[in-house]
Parts: C-alpha cells; structure tokens; sequence
C-alpha cells in the first residue's frame, strides 16, 4: 500500500511540473507576433506539446492570416510547411483528449488552410465530432456546421442531426449570430414547418436585440434565399440595420448583400444608394483582386459610364492576377452589363479559354451565355467549349444536369449532336421535370431550325424527340398534386412550348388544385398567370376570393402583383369594387414605405383600371419623388429601368387625360420623341393590305394617313377624317395634332373634342389592327393596356375602329369584297352609332 501512495504522489509531482511546463510553453505561444515563430517553437517542443499547445498553435497560425489582407495570406505556405503537418499528426494522435471545444476549433482552423476533406485529421474529427454532437452547445454546434458547409456536406445526415438538436433547443436560443449561422447551414434539410419556426424566432430576436452585426443580418438573407421564403416583414426589419451599419462592411460583404437583395426580389432604392456609393469611394484604395473583383460585379452594373470606364480599366490591369472563379464572375458582370469594351471582352475570354477545363458543367452554362450575349469571336475557344460540353453530357445521368449541358450545347454555333446523344437525351426525358423538359424543348428547336438535313424528313430524329419530349410533359403535369410544385417548376417556363404545347394542360392542372390556392403563393400563382395571357375565371374569381378574405395577411407589397393580374387581363371579378377597394386601402397606409419606382408601378397598374389615387399621384409627380426615381433608376437593371421610365410616361398620359383636375403637366415630349426614334417604322403586310383598301374606300390614300402620332404621343395604324355627312376629308397635316396641346386647358371642365382644323361636326377616325398580344391567349377579350388607349383616343375626341385579327382573318372575310364590306361598316355605319 505504502508503495503505491509513493508512486501515486510521484505522478502527481510529474504532472504538476508538466502543467508548469505547459503553462510556460503555452504562455510563449500566446506571445508569438508571427507565424514562423510559433513553427520554432513548435519544432523545438515536439515531445513536450499537450493537445492545448497543438489547439493554441493552430489558432495563432489563423489568427495572423486572418489579419492580413486576402492577397497578403500566405494559406499555402503554412499548409505545407513541415511544422504545420506535424501539428496535424499530433493533433489526429490528441483526438481522444481535445474537450469539445478544442475538437471543432482544430477542425475549423484545419480547414482554413484548405486542408483537404479527404485528410485523415479532418475525417477523424468529423467522426469525432459527430458523437459528441449531442455535448456540444449551441455555439460549439455553429461552428461545427460551418466546417460541415466547407466541406459540401450540406444534405448530409449529419447536418440533419444538428438540425434536428437546434429543433429541439431553439425556444432557449438568444444569440442571434449563433442562429443565424446554424439557419444557413441546415437550411437545406429542414421542413416548411421547421423554416416558419426559424424565421418567428429570428424576427424575435431581432427585435429584441440592440446591437445586431452586419454579417449577422447578410447570414439571415442567404438563409432567406436558400429557402426561397420572401418574409417582408423580415426583409425591411433586416434593411433598416443594414441601413445603420453599412460603413462597417467591406467590399465582399456589401456585394453578397445586393447580390441577395436581387435574388429575393427585394429592392431598397435607399439602401443600393449607399452601398454604391461606399463601393464607388473604396475602387481607388481597392488593390487586391480578389475585392476588386466583388467591388466590379456589384457596382459596374449599376454605375454611370465615368465609374464603368475606371472599373474596366483596373480589371484590365488586374486581370492576369484573376483565378477561375474571379475571371468567371467579372465576365457574368459583363454580360449583364452589355459590354461592348472589345479589348476587356478579348482579355476576359482569353483567360475562360486558359481555365476551360476547371469549371463545372453549371460554370459553363454562366459562360456560354456572357460570350453570347458579348458577341465574343473565338472560334477556336468555342470549338474547345463544345467538346468539352458533350464529354460532359456523354457521362451524365442527372437530368437536370443532361437537360442544363444540351441547353448550353444549342447556344453555341454548329451545335449539332449526333444519334447517340439524342439517344441518351430520350432515355432521361421520363425523369425531367416541368423547367428541365422546356429547357430541353427549346434546344432541341434550335437544332431542328439549324439542321438542313432535317427538314428532309418530317419523321427525323428531333421530330421524334419532341414527341417524346411532350408526350413526358403531359404526363408530368397531370400527375403532379401539389400547386406550390407545379408553380416551382413552371417558375421558368416559357415562351412558344408553354403557349402551344403545355398551356392547357396546365390550366387544366390549375383547376383542379383550385382549393390549394392560399394566401402565400397568391403573388407566385398571379405572376404565373400573367405570364401565360390566359383569362381563366375561375381561378381569377378564386384569387380574388382568397385576397379578400385574407388581406391583412398578405404584404403590401405583393398586392401590386394582384392587382396587375386583373389589370393586365382587363378583368373584373365578383365583387369587382369590394376587392379593388380592398386591395387599394391595404397599399395605400404604406405608401411612406414604398421606393420610388415601386410607386410609379403601382400608379400605372392602378391607372389601367381607372383608378387615380390623389395622394398617390401627388406624390409621384411631385419634385422631390422625380429627383429620388432619377437616383434610383441609375443603380437598376437596363430593362427595369426602360420600363419604369416608359410606365412613368403613360401614368403621367393617362393622368393628364382622365384627371386634369389634378393639374399634373404633361413633361414627356421629349422622352417620347426618343422613343419615335427609336422605333423601326415596321409595317406589316396585313397593315399594308388595311391601306391599300382604305384608299379605294375612301376615294384615295390622301383621305388616310398611315402611323399617327396623336397628342400625347399615342400611335395609330390610320386616321382618316369624316365630315358631319360622314364624308372623308383630305388628311391635315400632323404637326396641326401635335400642335394641339398647347390648348389643353387644365381643370375640371376642360375637353379634347373640340380640336383646331377641324370643320364644325366633323370627327376623326383612328382604325388599329389588333394582332393576337392585344387579347387573351384563349379568348377575344380585350386586354387592358388597349382597352385603356381606346378610352384615350376617346378623350382625345377619336372614334375607334379596332379590327381584331381573329375577325380580320377569319373564314366570313375570305374575299376582298367582304373585308372591304366589313371596313365600311367599321367606319361608317358604326360611327353613326
């Protein structure tokens, strides 16, 4: 017994001189100023290193990179230095003896020197970690997660397991960058139930928390975007903090936040102002490439031609210094900005050429659409990008994969394929869904249209193909049970396959889930059914059912898109005043919170409909609103911006002439002058045939006059004059028409009809041909953009003659005599009317 007490206190002795020594050598670690002097001392203190030594080195090799700038990191060097793979021995030999906290800080740092996923350290420790998983606490399980998410285990079991604890323990959770970690890594595994809870709890959080980091917020959005859950409410609570601490973000953080902003659809003029601003300013002290890069994507596509000159000018000085994914980003910046700098363009592609055989499949597809829509000539780089897209296409057996590489295939010049790639395309067509099936559809149409030898053969190979191909679609849709599904995977469907091949059948599809229409995917389903053209009332009356009895649930913000749904399609549903009203009310207390060219939007969309809310058009038309849009418009899309303009020019029109009470000024000559010009003065040969006629009805082409320019800038097929004997006139001169504005006298009582050079009782006549985008895809009903004009050119004192195309090319008006018959009648008979 005696013996053993001895030998006990001995070991005592000798571990507290260890733990003396430690002490010592774990002070000198912590005192290290740079990374060579902690591989000095880990070389000289091999034998002597405890598992806190080895977890204290590697946290200081970390902490001295992470203080450099990115160019200045030295990640390679410390990954391959002797020191550094020792560390890594020992660590693996320590695993048994690291506490918790230990584990996932050696494995998250092990993974910063972009150790492989494959090394035995960084599998041991997952191993490792994944049974203690149920110990570790919530911050510990964070950054667990994150190392999870470096290493592409996103679906993985194990990030289903932390899913399932943050589950258990998410009531006693109060740290919000905690949570909004562990939201973005589980957010590929989690359930719809699970993604509301998470977001009840963030906005609770948020509230109650007084200092709340940018990155933290910038972590909530990209859990918001992985989910595809546009919560408003969240969104603006989100934009205000970011409002108050955007000076303290960088360069790759401002970026990722816009980029996410785009993604969810949201659109903060306020917030895209600052952020360029603070961009603009950082491009002169921005010298890494790695900044520069994210500095251009976010700001070139949004900036002025003055910044884009200087933007464009550092990337091409910084371009050799650029990696794949830099070179890959700048040319999908680009491409969105229309480039036309041909010297960038040749330089950017050049390096795509050098990296061709690094990118993955999906890469390719970013590339073959910014060279196309750069207009980038380089044969032999295509010839190459060719060969590479169906090496890839031959091995692959996802679907959506084979669908994305033919897509990327047929942009490409001299895309044909031969029989055994068609072949492999049949065999995965029965597991496509709705958007891989359209995808394919149109690329197999760009073969058919490039392919000579096929038109030889009604029943080629692609004829055949695309039987298949619909026959697949058919049956899809009529199996699929779930509207929210059926809208996922119609979100990017469109063009001529949806209108000739799949419409109906999706309408149909749509009718019998009616009851699956909810307050949620209202706006998606509307955004789906503007699209298609297709006056379905049924599902209109449905969703004006659902809005009306769950209105204060939905965002006002999403109601504009309602709204548009039955403004676009010109229809009125049961309890037509009730639910405008409704919905007009709902936006109307949040106008405050609207940006600018959302108002104008919402003003145009309403005007359609007849409605003019005074304090809404007082404030578009207002100074301060104008000097605000033209801010806004700098920092959106090229199209977005062309169609806020034109929109703010036709509410402004339709202001003028169905509220001169309000006294708004017509400020758009100008800009419609540029929009004259603009336009190819096409005219159809059913137009020309319209002409040709008229002038024999007539007595002669001087009585009608061919693309009019009304006051107020509207365009007309024709105008030809009648007198009070509904006699033709010569035609007057159209500088007299838009002469005729000067007369418009602002207020309540004023009026169009009476217009100078005309004699007393005599009226003009504006005939249009309608083809089919003037009605619903399945019906002759007026849409509401030309119902809206014809009432216009009422005002402006015309009579209307719309000639619909289903009347003007149908099987009664065959003949010359019978259109001719059909034009006076138009004219003549139903002006008496």
């Amino acid at each position: 017994m005696l013996r053993f007490m001895h030998a006990h206190q001995f070991s005592l002795r000798l571990h507290q001189c260890r733990a003396m020594g430690s002490d010592s050598l774990l002070q000198q670690l912590n005192n290290c100023i740079s990374e060579d002097q902690v591989f000095q001392l880990v070389g000289t203190n091999k034998a002597k290193l405890s598992v806190t030594h080895v977890g204290c080195a590697m946290n200081m090799l970390w902490k001295f990179q992470k203080q450099k700038p990115r160019l200045l990191r030295t990640i390679d060097y410390i990954r391959d230095h002797p020191e550094f793979l020792a560390l890594r021995i020992l660590a693996e030999n320590k695993i048994d003896f690291m506490d918790d906290e230990a584990l996932v800080d050696v494995l998250y740092n092990t993974l910063r020197f972009n150790v492989a996923h494959h090394d035995s350290l960084v599998e041991q420790l997952v191993v490792e970690g994944w049974r203690r998983l149920a110990r570790f606490n919530m911050t510990g399980l964070s950054k667990f997660s994150v190392c999870l998410t470096d290493q592409q285990m996103h679906y993985s079991p194990l990030m289903g397991k932390i899913a399932d604890s943050v589950n258990r323990n998410l009531d006693m959770q109060q740290d919000v960058r905690v949570l909004a970690v562990l939201m973005v890594s589980i957010s590929g595994v989690i359930s719809q139930r699970f993604q509301d809870r998470l977001l009840e709890k963030t906005e609770l959080l948020v509230d109650a928390c007084d200092s709340i980091r940018f990155n933290d917020v910038r972590r909530i959005l990209q859990f918001l975007r992985n989910t595809k859950h546009s919560s408003y409410p969240l969104l603006e609570k989100c934009n205000k903090i970011l409002l108050k601490k955007y000076s303290e973000a960088d360069v790759e953080n401002l970026s990722i936040v816009l980029g996410l902003y785009q993604n969810l659809q949201f659109s903060n003029s306020e917030f895209r102002l600052l952020a360029r601003q603070r961009l603009t300013e950082m491009i002169d002290n921005c010298d890494d490439s790695f900044s520069f890069t994210k500095l251009f994507v976010a700001v070139g596509p949004c900036t002025g031609p003055d910044v884009r000159e200087r933007l464009e000018a550092g990337v091409l000085l910084m371009a050799d210094e650029f990696g794949p994914q830099q070179v890959l980003v700048v040319a999908s910046a680009l491409e969105e900005m229309e480039c036309r700098n041909q010297q960038l363009i040749q330089k950017v592609a050049s390096l795509l050429h050098k990296y061709i055989e690094v990118y993955r499949p999906v890469e390719l597809l970013k590339i073959t659409q910014a060279l196309m829509v750069l207009r980038c000539q380089n044969p032999k780089f295509y010839t190459q990008l060719r060969k590479l897209l169906i090496s890839y296409l031959q091995v692959s057996v996802i679907p959506c994969d084979v669908s994305m590489l033919t897509r990327v295939l047929a942009m490409l010049p001299f895309s044909r394929v031969n029989d055994a790639l068609i072949a492999k395309i049949a065999t995965i067509l029965p597991q496509c869904n709705l958007s891989d099936l359209s995808a394919l559809a149109i690329s197999i149409v760009k073969w058919v249209r490039s392919d000579h030898l096929y038109w030889q053969s009604t029943s080629g190979m692609y004829g055949k193909l695309l039987q298949t191909l619909n026959h697949c679609a058919f049956q899809r849709i009529q199996k699929i049970n779930d509207l929210d599904v059926l809208l996922e995977e119609l979100k990017y469907v469109s063009g001529d396959w949806l209108e000739e091949i799949l419409l109906k059948e999706a309408m149909m599809t749509c009718q019998r889930l009616i009851d699956q229409i909810t307050w949620t995917n209202l706006p998606e389903f509307s955004s789906f059914l503007i699209r298609t053209n297709f006056l379905c009332t049924p599902l209109l009356d449905k969703i004006a059912s659902v809005t009306l009895e769950h209105i204060q649930k939905i965002h006002p913000s999403a109601i504009r898109g309602i709204l548009l749904l039955f403004t676009v399609l010109n229809y009125d549903p049961p309890q037509a005043e009730q639910f405008f009203e409704s919905c007009i009310q709902h936006v109307r207390s949040h106008l405050t919170t609207f940006d600018p060219h959302f108002l104008v939007l919402l003003g145009y969309t309403l005007a359609v409909k007849e409605y003019f809310l005074e304090d809404l058009i007082k404030v578009v038309f207002s100074v301060d609103f104008l000097t605000k849009l033209d801010a806004q418009l700098e920092t959106l899309p090229a199209t977005l911006n062309m169609k806020i303009r034109l929109q703010l020019m036709e509410l402004n029109r339709a202001v003028c002439l169905e509220c001169p009470e309000f006294q708004v000024p017509w400020f758009h000559d100008r800009y419609c002058q540029q929009l004259q010009h603009r336009g190819n003065g096409y005219v159809s040969t059913v137009q020309q045939q319209i002409h040709q006629m008229l002038g024999e009805i007539l007595g002669g082409f001087n009585y009608a006059k061919v693309s009019v320019l009304t006051p107020y800038f509207y365009a007309i097929d024709f105008e030809c004059i009648l007198d009070k004997n509904k006699k033709p006139l010569l035609h007057v001169d159209q500088n007299m028409l838009l002469a005729d504005l000067a007369k418009v006298q602002w207020g309540q009582h004023s009026k169009l009809l009476e217009r100078n050079g005309l004699p007393p009782g005599a009226q003009r006549v504006a005939v249009e041909f309608l083809d089919s985008k003037a009605f619903c895809k399945n019906s002759c009903h007026l849409k509401g953009e030309y119902a809206m004009k014809k009432r216009h050119l009422e005002i402006l004192g015309y009579h209307v003659v719309q000639i619909p195309h289903f009347e003007w090319n149908s099987m009664e008006l065959s003949t010359k005599d019978a259109w001719m018959e059909y034009l006076r009648r138009k004219i003549f008979e139903d002006t008496e009317s």
